[in-house]
Protein backbone atom coordinates (compact mmCIF):
# COMPACT_ATOMS: atom_id res chain seq x y z
CA UNK A 1 0.00 0.00 0.00
CA UNK A 2 1.06 3.31 -0.28
CA UNK A 3 2.64 6.06 2.67
CA UNK A 4 -0.52 7.59 2.67
CA UNK A 5 -2.81 4.75 3.33
CA UNK A 6 -0.10 3.45 6.42
CA UNK A 7 -0.24 7.22 7.92
CA UNK A 8 -4.68 6.93 7.82
CA UNK A 9 -4.03 3.49 9.46
CA UNK A 10 -1.96 4.81 12.02
CA UNK A 11 -4.30 7.83 12.38
CA UNK A 12 -7.42 5.55 12.58
CA UNK A 13 -5.33 3.46 15.68
CA UNK A 14 -4.67 6.80 17.48
CA UNK A 15 -8.05 8.31 17.22
CA UNK A 16 -9.49 5.16 18.32
CA UNK A 17 -7.33 4.75 21.53
CA UNK A 18 -7.97 8.35 22.46
CA UNK A 19 -11.84 7.80 22.60
CA UNK A 20 -11.10 4.41 24.41
CA UNK A 21 -9.41 6.46 26.89
CA UNK A 22 -11.93 8.95 28.14
CA UNK A 23 -10.10 11.92 27.14
CA UNK A 24 -6.26 10.45 28.59
CA UNK A 25 -3.87 12.16 26.10
CA UNK A 26 -1.11 9.87 24.50
CA UNK A 27 2.28 10.13 26.10
CA UNK A 28 0.44 10.12 29.76
CA UNK A 29 1.97 7.34 32.30
CA UNK A 30 0.25 3.99 31.98
CA UNK A 31 -2.63 3.70 33.72
CA UNK A 32 -3.05 1.80 37.10
CA UNK A 33 -3.13 -2.48 36.56
CA UNK A 34 -6.25 -3.24 36.57
CA UNK A 35 -7.99 -0.70 34.41
CA UNK A 36 -10.03 -1.21 31.59
CA UNK A 37 -10.26 0.51 28.09
CA UNK A 38 -12.81 0.79 25.77
CA UNK A 39 -11.95 -0.33 21.85
CA UNK A 40 -14.35 1.56 18.71
CA UNK A 41 -13.63 0.66 15.63
CA UNK A 42 -13.67 4.57 13.24
CA UNK A 43 -14.34 4.33 9.99
CA UNK A 44 -11.42 5.17 7.29
CA UNK A 45 -13.26 8.29 6.27
CA UNK A 46 -14.08 9.48 9.81
CA UNK A 47 -9.90 9.57 10.14
CA UNK A 48 -9.33 12.49 7.48
CA UNK A 49 -10.73 14.94 10.18
CA UNK A 50 -8.30 14.33 12.63
CA UNK A 51 -5.18 13.19 9.82
CA UNK A 52 -5.17 16.28 7.56
CA UNK A 53 -3.37 14.80 4.81
CA UNK A 54 -0.12 16.80 3.18
CA UNK A 55 -1.39 19.11 0.01
CA UNK A 56 -0.71 17.59 -2.86
CA UNK A 57 0.60 19.47 -5.90
CA UNK A 58 -1.90 19.84 -8.85
CA UNK A 59 -0.80 19.18 -12.31
CA UNK A 60 -1.26 21.19 -15.67
CA UNK A 61 -1.01 24.48 -13.79
CA UNK A 62 0.54 27.31 -15.57
CA UNK A 63 3.80 26.68 -13.87
CA UNK A 64 6.79 25.66 -16.24
CA UNK A 65 7.62 21.57 -16.20
CA UNK A 66 10.68 22.92 -13.95
CA UNK A 67 9.25 25.23 -11.95
CA UNK A 68 6.12 22.70 -11.38
CA UNK A 69 8.78 19.86 -10.61
CA UNK A 70 11.21 21.65 -7.53
CA UNK A 71 7.29 22.68 -5.93
CA UNK A 72 6.69 18.84 -5.60
CA UNK A 73 9.71 18.10 -4.41
CA UNK A 74 9.68 21.10 -1.89
CA UNK A 75 6.38 19.96 -0.81
CA UNK A 76 7.28 16.45 -0.29
CA UNK A 77 10.88 17.18 1.47
CA UNK A 78 8.20 19.17 4.05
CA UNK A 79 6.09 15.83 3.97
CA UNK A 80 8.97 13.71 4.91
CA UNK A 81 10.21 15.71 7.95
CA UNK A 82 6.57 16.23 9.25
CA UNK A 83 6.48 12.57 9.17
CA UNK A 84 9.50 11.97 10.93
CA UNK A 85 8.75 14.24 13.46
CA UNK A 86 5.46 12.46 13.94
CA UNK A 87 7.49 9.20 14.10
CA UNK A 88 9.17 10.41 16.22
CA UNK A 89 7.12 11.71 18.75
CA UNK A 90 4.17 8.83 18.63
CA UNK A 91 6.81 5.93 19.48
CA UNK A 92 6.03 6.34 22.97
CA UNK A 93 2.46 6.57 22.26
CA UNK A 94 2.64 3.23 20.38
CA UNK A 95 4.46 1.36 23.40
CA UNK A 96 1.74 2.25 25.36
CA UNK A 97 -1.03 1.77 23.17
CA UNK A 98 0.92 -1.49 22.49
CA UNK A 99 0.28 -2.68 26.34
CA UNK A 100 -3.54 -0.99 26.76
CA UNK A 101 -4.45 -3.06 23.45
CA UNK A 102 -3.92 -6.27 25.87
CA UNK A 103 -6.35 -5.09 28.30
CA UNK A 104 -8.64 -3.35 25.64
CA UNK A 105 -12.57 -4.90 25.53
CA UNK A 106 -15.42 -3.86 23.45
CA UNK A 107 -18.96 -2.51 24.52
CA UNK A 108 -20.08 -6.07 24.86
CA UNK A 109 -17.62 -7.43 27.48
CA UNK A 110 -15.31 -8.98 24.71
CA UNK A 111 -11.89 -8.90 24.41
CA UNK A 112 -10.74 -6.52 21.92
CA UNK A 113 -7.37 -8.59 21.24
CA UNK A 114 -10.29 -11.46 20.46
CA UNK A 115 -12.62 -9.21 18.33
CA UNK A 116 -9.53 -8.00 16.34
CA UNK A 117 -8.65 -11.33 15.18
CA UNK A 118 -12.00 -12.84 14.71
CA UNK A 119 -12.58 -9.96 12.68
CA UNK A 120 -8.88 -10.61 10.94
CA UNK A 121 -10.33 -13.89 10.51
CA UNK A 122 -13.10 -13.07 8.98
CA UNK A 123 -11.09 -10.96 6.39
CA UNK A 124 -12.70 -7.38 8.15
CA UNK A 125 -10.04 -5.99 9.31
CA UNK A 126 -11.15 -2.53 10.36
CA UNK A 127 -7.23 -1.11 11.20
CA UNK A 128 -6.72 -1.91 7.45
CA UNK A 129 -3.49 -4.64 7.06
CA UNK A 130 -1.65 -3.26 10.06
CA UNK A 131 1.05 -6.14 11.27
CA UNK A 132 0.04 -7.64 14.80
CA UNK A 133 3.95 -6.57 16.32
CA UNK A 134 3.70 -2.38 16.43
CA UNK A 135 7.72 -2.85 15.89
CA UNK A 136 6.78 -4.19 12.61
CA UNK A 137 4.71 -1.35 12.05
CA UNK A 138 7.79 1.22 13.12
CA UNK A 139 9.93 -0.80 10.79
CA UNK A 140 7.41 -1.01 7.75
CA UNK A 141 6.82 2.97 8.37
CA UNK A 142 10.85 3.57 8.48
CA UNK A 143 11.51 1.75 4.94
CA UNK A 144 8.61 3.48 3.69
CA UNK A 145 9.99 6.90 4.79
CA UNK A 146 13.26 5.80 3.03
CA UNK A 147 11.67 4.50 -0.25
CA UNK A 148 10.16 7.97 0.04
CA UNK A 149 13.38 9.45 0.77
CA UNK A 150 15.28 7.86 -1.92
CA UNK A 151 12.47 8.51 -4.47
CA UNK A 152 13.15 12.31 -3.39
CA UNK A 153 16.37 12.09 -4.51
CA UNK A 154 15.92 10.38 -7.90
CA UNK A 155 13.24 13.11 -8.57
CA UNK A 156 16.15 15.79 -7.59
CA UNK A 157 18.65 13.85 -9.65
CA UNK A 158 16.58 13.99 -12.48
CA UNK A 159 15.65 17.42 -11.55
CA UNK A 160 19.37 18.79 -11.75
CA UNK A 161 19.70 16.63 -14.63
CA UNK A 162 16.82 18.14 -16.39
CA UNK A 163 18.09 22.02 -15.45
CA UNK A 164 21.67 20.71 -16.12
CA UNK A 165 20.99 19.58 -19.61
CA UNK A 166 17.74 21.04 -20.84
CA UNK A 167 17.11 24.41 -18.97
CA UNK A 168 20.48 25.77 -18.98
CA UNK A 169 22.01 25.14 -22.57
CA UNK A 170 18.08 26.35 -23.97
CA UNK A 171 18.98 29.69 -21.43
CA UNK A 172 22.22 29.52 -22.78
CA UNK A 173 21.12 28.85 -26.33
CA UNK A 174 19.10 32.01 -25.98
CA UNK A 175 21.88 34.47 -24.35
CA UNK A 176 23.74 33.42 -26.83
CA UNK A 177 21.24 34.48 -29.43
CA UNK A 178 20.81 37.90 -28.09
CA UNK A 179 24.23 38.19 -28.12
CA UNK A 180 24.70 37.25 -31.05
CA UNK A 181 22.16 39.14 -32.34
CA UNK A 182 23.57 42.11 -30.54
CA UNK A 183 27.20 41.72 -32.40
CA UNK A 184 25.22 41.43 -35.47
CA UNK A 185 23.74 44.53 -34.75
CA UNK A 186 26.85 46.19 -33.90
CA UNK A 187 28.19 45.07 -36.67
CA UNK A 188 26.12 45.95 -39.01
CA UNK A 189 26.37 49.94 -37.67
CA UNK A 190 30.00 49.51 -37.87
CA UNK A 191 29.96 48.28 -41.94
CA UNK A 192 26.98 51.20 -42.44
CA UNK A 193 29.49 53.32 -40.67
CA UNK A 194 32.58 52.38 -42.95
CA UNK A 195 30.26 52.45 -45.98
CA UNK A 196 29.18 56.27 -45.34
CA UNK A 197 32.92 57.03 -44.57
CA UNK A 198 34.12 54.81 -47.82
CA UNK A 199 31.37 56.93 -50.01
CA UNK A 200 32.47 60.56 -48.73
CA UNK A 201 36.29 59.66 -48.89
CA UNK A 202 35.14 58.58 -52.29
CA UNK A 203 33.80 61.77 -52.94
CA UNK A 204 36.13 64.09 -52.10
CA UNK A 205 38.87 61.86 -53.61
CA UNK A 206 36.48 62.44 -56.76
CA UNK A 207 36.44 65.63 -56.23
CA UNK A 208 40.36 66.09 -55.95
CA UNK A 209 41.15 64.01 -58.40
CA UNK A 210 39.12 65.83 -61.01
CA UNK A 211 40.51 69.49 -59.64
CA UNK A 212 44.14 67.57 -60.01
CA UNK A 213 43.13 66.75 -63.26
CA UNK A 214 42.22 69.61 -64.35
CA UNK A 215 45.43 71.12 -63.24
CA UNK A 216 47.37 68.63 -64.88
CA UNK A 217 45.83 69.39 -68.00
CA UNK A 218 46.05 73.27 -67.70
CA UNK A 219 49.86 72.53 -66.70
CA UNK A 220 50.48 69.84 -69.86
CA UNK A 221 48.49 72.76 -72.34
CA UNK A 222 50.85 75.50 -71.11
CA UNK A 223 53.73 73.22 -71.31
CA UNK A 224 53.21 72.20 -74.36
CA UNK A 225 52.72 75.68 -75.94
CA UNK A 226 56.37 76.45 -74.15
CA UNK A 227 57.55 73.24 -76.04
CA UNK A 228 56.08 73.95 -79.11
CA UNK A 229 56.75 78.25 -78.56
CA UNK A 230 60.49 77.82 -77.22
CA UNK A 231 61.52 74.27 -78.08
CA UNK A 232 61.03 74.20 -82.13
CA UNK A 233 61.11 78.14 -82.49
CA UNK A 234 63.26 80.51 -80.43
CA UNK A 235 60.64 82.91 -80.63
CA UNK A 236 56.72 82.66 -82.39
CA UNK A 237 58.14 84.51 -85.01
CA UNK A 238 61.08 82.43 -86.12
CA UNK A 239 59.91 79.86 -88.19
CA UNK A 240 58.79 79.26 -92.12
CA UNK A 241 56.17 77.19 -93.99
CA UNK A 242 58.17 74.72 -96.21
CA UNK A 243 56.21 73.63 -99.24
CA UNK A 244 57.82 71.14 -100.89
CA UNK A 245 55.98 70.03 -104.00
CA UNK A 246 53.84 71.46 -106.39
CA UNK A 247 50.24 70.29 -105.98
CA UNK A 248 46.51 71.72 -105.25
CA UNK A 249 46.52 70.11 -101.82
CA UNK A 250 50.04 71.87 -99.67
CA UNK A 251 49.19 75.04 -98.55
CA UNK A 252 49.23 77.16 -95.44
CA UNK A 253 46.00 79.23 -93.60
CA UNK A 254 46.45 82.58 -91.97
CA UNK A 255 44.07 82.63 -89.38
CA UNK A 256 43.01 85.89 -88.72
CA UNK A 257 41.30 88.03 -91.95
CA UNK A 258 41.52 91.34 -93.40
CA UNK A 259 39.51 94.53 -92.66
CA UNK A 260 38.34 96.64 -95.03
CA UNK A 261 41.50 98.86 -96.06
CA UNK A 262 42.36 101.71 -98.45
CA UNK A 263 45.98 100.96 -98.03
CA UNK A 264 48.84 98.38 -97.04
CA UNK A 265 51.85 97.10 -97.20
CA UNK A 266 52.96 93.14 -97.41
CA UNK A 267 56.42 91.90 -96.69
CA UNK A 268 57.57 88.88 -96.66
CA UNK A 269 60.65 86.25 -96.74
CA UNK A 270 60.77 83.65 -99.74
CA UNK A 271 63.05 81.46 -101.06
CA UNK A 272 61.87 79.65 -104.25
CA UNK A 273 63.16 76.04 -105.68
CA UNK A 274 60.80 75.80 -109.00
CA UNK A 275 60.89 76.87 -112.61
CA UNK A 276 59.20 78.51 -114.77
CA UNK A 277 57.61 80.80 -112.45
CA UNK A 278 57.49 80.47 -108.83
CA UNK A 279 53.36 79.80 -108.21
CA UNK A 280 51.55 81.76 -105.77
CA UNK A 281 53.42 83.31 -103.12
CA UNK A 282 49.67 83.98 -101.32
CA UNK A 283 46.00 84.91 -102.34
CA UNK A 284 43.56 86.67 -100.42
CA UNK A 285 39.35 85.95 -101.88
CA UNK A 286 36.29 87.58 -100.47
CA UNK A 287 32.74 86.55 -101.51
CA UNK A 288 32.10 87.30 -105.22
CA UNK A 289 36.23 88.39 -105.67
CA UNK A 290 38.45 85.39 -105.88
CA UNK A 291 41.35 87.99 -106.84
CA UNK A 292 41.16 90.15 -104.28
CA UNK A 293 44.85 90.46 -103.69
CA UNK A 294 47.03 87.87 -105.22
CA UNK A 295 50.66 87.41 -105.63
CA UNK A 296 51.51 85.03 -108.88
CA UNK A 297 54.05 84.08 -110.77
CA UNK A 298 52.75 81.79 -113.53
CA UNK A 299 54.94 79.90 -116.17
CA UNK A 300 57.11 81.82 -118.17
CA UNK A 301 54.82 85.19 -117.03
CA UNK A 302 56.52 87.92 -114.73
CA UNK A 303 55.63 88.19 -111.28
CA UNK A 304 52.17 90.13 -111.31
CA UNK A 305 49.99 91.75 -108.47
CA UNK A 306 46.11 91.59 -109.09
CA UNK A 307 43.96 93.74 -107.02
CA UNK A 308 40.25 93.32 -107.75
CA UNK A 309 41.45 90.92 -110.71
CA UNK A 310 43.02 94.27 -112.18
CA UNK A 311 46.93 93.53 -112.66
CA UNK A 312 49.96 95.04 -112.70
CA UNK A 313 53.50 93.27 -113.74
CA UNK A 314 55.96 93.57 -110.94
CA UNK A 315 60.30 93.89 -111.73
CA UNK A 316 60.87 91.53 -109.48
CA UNK A 317 63.64 88.34 -110.01
CA UNK A 318 63.38 85.52 -107.14
CA UNK A 319 63.26 82.34 -108.96
CA UNK A 320 66.88 81.66 -108.37
CA UNK A 321 66.53 79.64 -105.37
CA UNK A 322 67.81 81.95 -102.50
CA UNK A 323 66.22 84.08 -99.94
CA UNK A 324 64.76 87.26 -100.96
CA UNK A 325 63.06 89.71 -98.97
CA UNK A 326 59.97 90.86 -101.16
CA UNK A 327 57.89 94.25 -100.05
CA UNK A 328 54.85 95.70 -102.06
CA UNK A 329 52.71 98.49 -101.50
CA UNK A 330 49.54 99.68 -102.47
CA UNK A 331 47.09 102.59 -101.69
CA UNK A 332 43.54 103.30 -103.12
CA UNK A 333 44.43 106.40 -104.26
CA UNK A 334 45.09 106.38 -107.62
CA UNK A 335 45.93 102.61 -107.38
CA UNK A 336 49.83 103.56 -106.94
CA UNK A 337 51.91 100.51 -105.94
CA UNK A 338 55.37 99.89 -105.48
CA UNK A 339 57.63 96.56 -105.71
CA UNK A 340 60.59 96.43 -103.42
CA UNK A 341 63.43 93.48 -103.61
CA UNK A 342 66.16 92.87 -100.77
CA UNK A 343 65.46 96.54 -99.44
CA UNK A 344 65.94 98.51 -102.56
CA UNK A 345 62.52 99.95 -104.61
CA UNK A 346 62.77 98.16 -107.91
CA UNK A 347 59.64 99.40 -109.59
CA UNK A 348 56.36 102.14 -108.79
CA UNK A 349 53.13 102.13 -110.42
CA UNK A 350 49.18 103.45 -110.59
CA UNK A 351 46.45 103.06 -111.89
CA UNK A 352 46.07 99.78 -110.08
CA UNK A 353 42.38 99.08 -109.32
CA UNK A 354 42.09 102.75 -107.88
CA UNK A 355 39.31 104.01 -105.19
CA UNK A 356 38.50 100.66 -104.20
CA UNK A 357 38.51 99.24 -101.09
CA UNK A 358 40.07 96.18 -100.07
CA UNK A 359 36.94 93.90 -99.00
CA UNK A 360 36.96 92.46 -95.22
CA UNK A 361 36.51 89.40 -94.18
CA UNK A 362 38.13 86.98 -96.93
CA UNK A 363 40.30 84.21 -96.32
CA UNK A 364 44.28 84.84 -96.84
CA UNK A 365 45.97 81.84 -97.88
CA UNK A 366 49.91 80.77 -98.33
CA UNK A 367 51.38 78.75 -101.50
CA UNK A 368 47.97 78.56 -103.08
CA UNK A 369 45.64 80.51 -105.40
CA UNK A 370 42.08 80.53 -104.89
CA UNK A 371 39.54 80.38 -107.82
CA UNK A 372 36.96 80.28 -104.89
CA UNK A 373 36.85 81.56 -101.28
CA UNK A 374 39.27 78.80 -99.49
CA UNK A 375 39.38 76.36 -102.47
CA UNK A 376 39.79 75.11 -105.54
CA UNK A 377 43.31 75.32 -106.19
CA UNK A 378 45.53 75.02 -109.09
CA UNK A 379 48.46 72.99 -108.84
CA UNK A 380 49.83 74.44 -111.82
CA UNK A 381 50.13 77.72 -109.91
CA UNK A 382 51.05 76.68 -106.68
CA UNK A 383 54.27 77.75 -104.80
CA UNK A 384 57.02 75.54 -104.40
CA UNK A 385 59.76 76.70 -101.78
CA UNK A 386 59.58 78.34 -98.48
CA UNK A 387 58.69 81.76 -97.25
CA UNK A 388 58.63 83.54 -93.57
CA UNK A 389 57.87 86.52 -91.58
CA UNK A 390 54.79 87.18 -93.92
CA UNK A 391 53.53 90.61 -92.46
CA UNK A 392 50.60 93.08 -93.50
CA UNK A 393 50.53 96.48 -92.20
CA UNK A 394 47.39 99.09 -93.20
CA UNK A 395 49.46 101.32 -94.17
CA UNK A 396 52.07 102.23 -97.19
CA UNK A 397 55.69 101.68 -94.90
CA UNK A 398 58.43 104.37 -95.75
CA UNK A 399 61.28 103.18 -97.86
CA UNK A 400 63.73 103.31 -94.92
CA UNK A 401 61.45 101.28 -93.00
CA UNK A 402 61.38 98.56 -95.37
CA UNK A 403 65.33 98.68 -96.28
CA UNK A 404 65.71 98.29 -92.04
CA UNK A 405 63.45 95.71 -92.53
CA UNK A 406 65.20 94.23 -94.93
CA UNK A 407 68.74 94.29 -93.54
CA UNK A 408 67.93 93.37 -90.62
CA UNK A 409 67.90 96.41 -88.43
CA UNK A 410 64.72 96.41 -87.28
CA UNK A 411 62.00 93.48 -86.53
CA UNK A 412 58.47 95.22 -87.39
CA UNK A 413 56.09 92.93 -87.24
CA UNK A 414 52.30 93.71 -89.51
CA UNK A 415 49.59 95.66 -87.40
CA UNK A 416 46.85 94.12 -89.43
CA UNK A 417 48.47 90.50 -90.28
CA UNK A 418 51.76 89.66 -87.75
CA UNK A 419 53.74 86.84 -88.64
CA UNK A 420 53.33 84.35 -85.19
CA UNK A 421 53.18 80.95 -84.65
CA UNK A 422 49.72 80.15 -83.71
CA UNK A 423 47.96 82.50 -86.77
CA UNK A 424 49.20 80.02 -89.06
CA UNK A 425 48.01 77.03 -90.08
CA UNK A 426 49.77 74.59 -92.64
CA UNK A 427 47.40 71.59 -94.67
CA UNK A 428 48.57 68.47 -96.69
CA UNK A 429 51.78 67.53 -96.06
CA UNK A 430 53.29 71.62 -95.69
CA UNK A 431 55.24 72.09 -92.04
CA UNK A 432 56.85 74.48 -90.02
CA UNK A 433 60.22 74.68 -89.35
CA UNK A 434 62.62 76.94 -87.06
CA UNK A 435 64.16 79.61 -89.72
CA UNK A 436 67.62 80.68 -90.68
CA UNK A 437 68.50 83.72 -88.92
CA UNK A 438 67.98 87.24 -90.60
CA UNK A 439 72.15 87.56 -90.87
CA UNK A 440 71.80 84.07 -92.35
CA UNK A 441 69.27 84.85 -95.21
CA UNK A 442 71.32 88.03 -95.80
CA UNK A 443 74.41 86.25 -96.78
CA UNK A 444 72.14 83.83 -98.80
CA UNK A 445 71.28 86.92 -101.28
Amino acid sequence: RSPAGMLLLAAGLLLAVAAGGRGSPAGEQESPPGSRFVCTSLPLDAAGAGCPLPPVPMQGGALPPEEELKATVLQLRETVLQQKETIGSQRDAIRELTGKLSRCEGADGKSATGAWKNEVGKGKDTMGDLPRDPAQVIDQLSRTMQTLKDRLESLEHQLRANVSYAALPGDLREMLQRRLGDLERQLLSKVAELEDEKSLLHNETSAHRQKTETALNALLERVSELEKGNSAFKSPDEFKVSLPLRTNYLYGKIKKTLPELYAFTVCLWLRSSASPGIGTPFSYAVPGQANEIVLIEWGNNPIELLINDKVAQLPLFISDGKWHHICITWTTRDGMWEAFQDGEKLGTGENLAPWHPIKPGGVLILGQEQDTVGGRFDATQAFVGEMSQFNIWDRVLKAEDIMNIANCSINMPGNIIPWVDNNVDVFGGATKWPVETCEERLLDL
